[in-house]
């Protein structure tokens, strides 16, 4: 008996589109039979005469023609929605009309009466045979067990993005059960959403996550400012909820993968709060079309993200050049996959220390714009190993300026940081002498010398976000080393771009840096993250601090005192104007730092390098 069951129920599965209309054809003739029943008063079928199957034979062609007009049959009925059921309630209206239309064309008499009957029971039985064959399935997927392993959703935003979202959830029996939405807009508050009502404005989130036992808060909002997102995320964060999010369900569902995989947690660049930096391509990306491109330190975070930007403006040949073989290969297959044949594209394995290889790499390649982000750039690791954070940074740097001015290279940009101002760490200070190096070489070189200055970079190797996020998935503790610590922000693609609109907008020996907007304190971003991920700060994971680490400050500068700022055609972007310094003797300065590296000790380095660099004054930070 199983099996004569499985055989059916197969066979209706494969031919489900001829079974539903069976269907169709048995209420469209049991309606029309009640409609004319009643119009006679008078359920029996001896009475009826030929009239009768007449016109039951012009019901089922009327029904049939516009149902397939308006292809019902296409439709996977087990997901309709609304709309489906407006076109279902049109089709029988105009079946109705097409009917009654032809009753008249024929001769055939028949009373109004008797059309509005069978108008009302035709539209009443087709609409319900359908809504009960959706609310069917979906109680075949949703049992009393799902429901109570499903997470409590509430949705941020009541756009179309989260119209589609909904109608994703509910095709696909996943862990979310979405029980309220909020939207600021006052007109939507109180209606519904597929099922799903409108509770109250982003104010509410907190009161409404309470009352309706909340799980999980997602932010599906598109086009929403970085501000504003900031002010509904800091809302949710009061609730210590875990908080997700989805960038962009058209996105989503174009690609073919599902909704819940794609939605994501809160990351730190979210929480901004001011609007990203994107490079503008058509107006200063033109230096780079059909040009050499030699990136260093290609595999780096910033190099790899440099590659790919540059990649898409057609280069005439990108060169890759980074002495760490791994990293280098990774983001060349990214690319080979990406561009194929389109992209000349190449790799070299070499250290910027090795003047001699880098001398064959220009001579050979004919190079046009150099961007330079190969260094050493750990601060405490440096403060420990100061020689090789000098040889690296500082003498690695003056071999690709030799090269670049010797073999007549048009651009040569240098990815500098925050920590050079008033460095107080041996990272700082020599990414501050190859500032003063990009300077002064740029007054001796018909090559376009510049230097590019941002704050921390989001998700870079080595940077605190990471971290932060491996001690969350571990329940803490997260550790921040000073509970009043302060520092500037951005993502790796709003750094790329202010490198790349650099080199557009260079004339020679500028500085230039980001209005990065208000710094952040460590604390509360890490603070902040906790609460996201759904769990209460100081309770559930524990903050430790740990004290200052050696030469790092409390807070990050991104302009000395002497040098001020110019307005650039960009927004964003500034330029410090440059420090005069006597060239001889910071050349002799450099000799002498090359002696000492090779003869003497960690504190004569140092030393040095604060002769150079009067700024700097080196912390250890032992005592905190």
């Amino acid at each position: 008996m199983e099996r004569i069951k499985d055989a059916i129920w197969r066979f209706v599965k494969r031919y489900r589109k001829y079974a539903l209309l069976f269907c169709d054809l048995l209420i469209w003739n049991i309606s029309f039979y009640v409609s004319f029943a009643i119009n006679r008063n008078s359920l029996s079928i001896i009475d009826f005469d030929t009239t009768f199957l007449t016109y039951l034979g012009l019901v089922n062609v009327c029904f049939l023609v516009t149902f397939l007009s308006f292809k019902l049959y296409d439709k996977i009925w087990r997901y309709a929605d609304a709309e489906d059921f407006f076109y279902v309630g049109m089709a029988t209206l105009c079946a109705n009309v097409l009917f009654f239309t032809l009753t008249i064309l024929c001769g055939i008499k028949m009373s109004m009466r008797m059309n509005f009957l069978f108008l009302i029971t035709s539209v009443f039985a087709v609409l319900m045979f359908r809504v009960l064959y959706r609310l069917n399935k979906l109680l075949e997927n949703v049992s009393t067990e799902d429901f109570i392993n499903k997470k409590r959703l509430l949705i941020v935003g009541g756009g179309d993005s989260t119209a589609l979202l909904l109608r994703e959830i509910s095709k696909h029996s996943g862990e979310y059960l979405p029980v309220a939405i909020v939207d600021d807009d006052s007109e939507k508050i109180g209606r519904n959403m597929m099922g799903v009502k409108i509770a109250g404005s982003t104010e509410k989130i907190p009161e409404i996550c309470e009352k309706l036992d909340v799980e999980v808060i997602l932010f599906s909002i598109v086009s929403i400012s970085n501000v504003e997102r900031r002010r509904i995320l800091d809302i949710c964060a009061k609730t210590n909820l875990e908080v997700r999010i989805i960038p962009n369900v058209y996105d989503v569902v174009t690609s073919g993968i599902s909704v819940e995989s794609a939605i994501r947690k809160i990351r730190v660049e979210d929480l901004l709060g001011r609007e990203p930096i994107v490079f503008d391509k058509s107006r200063y990306g033109g230096y780079l079309i059909g040009k050499t491109v030699l990136v260093t330190g290609g595999g780096g975070s910033i190099g790899s993200e440099l590659c790919r930007q540059i990649a898409s403006l057609s280069p005439k040949k990108l060169i890759i050049l980074d002495v760490y073989e791994n990293s280098a290969y990774e983001i060349q297959q990214e690319l080979k996959m990406k561009y194929g044949d389109k992209l000349n594209l190449s790799v070299e394995i070499v250290t910027i220390c090795d003047k001699k290889q880098l001398e064959e790499i220009f001579a050979k390649e004919a190079v046009d714009v150099v961007f330079h982000a190969a260094a050493h750039k750990h601060v405490p690791l440096m403060e420990g190993n100061p020689e090789e954070a000098v040889k690296n940074n500082i003498y690695g740097t003056i071999n690709l300026l030799d090269c670049a001015d010797k073999y007549g290279v048009n651009k040569f940009v240098q990815i500098s940081t925050d920590k050079a101002v008033n460095p107080t760490n041996v990272m700082g200070a020599t990414k501050r002498v190859c500032e003063m190096l990009v300077q002064s070489k740029d007054k001796e070189s018909k090559t376009e010398f510049v230097a590019v200055r941002f704050g921390n970079v989001l998700g870079s190797n080595g940077s605190v976000i990471p971290l932060f996020e491996k001690q969350i998935k571990k329940m803490g503790p997260v550790t921040v080393t000073h509970p009043e610590i302060i520092r500037y922000f951005m993502t790796i693609p709003e750094a790329v771009s202010l490198v790349m609109t650099a080199g557009g907008l260079a004339k020679g020996g500028e500085i230039f840096v980001l209005d990065m907007g208000a710094p952040v304190k460590i604390k509360d971003l890490a603070e902040n993250l906790i609460r996201l991920s759904g769990f209460v700060p100081h309770e559930d994971i524990k903050i430790e601090y740990t004290g200052l680490r050696p030469g790092e400050k409390l807070y990050e500068e991104l302009l000395m005192d002497e040098e001020g700022i110019q307005k650039t055609k960009s927004k964003k972007i500034y330029i410090g104007h440059p420090i005069e310094f006597n060239a001889q003797e910071f050349k002799k300065q450099l000799d002498e730092l090359w002696s000492i590296c090779h003869e003497a000790g960690e504190e004569e380095i140092v030393a040095m390098l604060s002769k150079i660099v009067p700024t700097f004054k080196r912390q250890d930070n032992k005592n905190n």
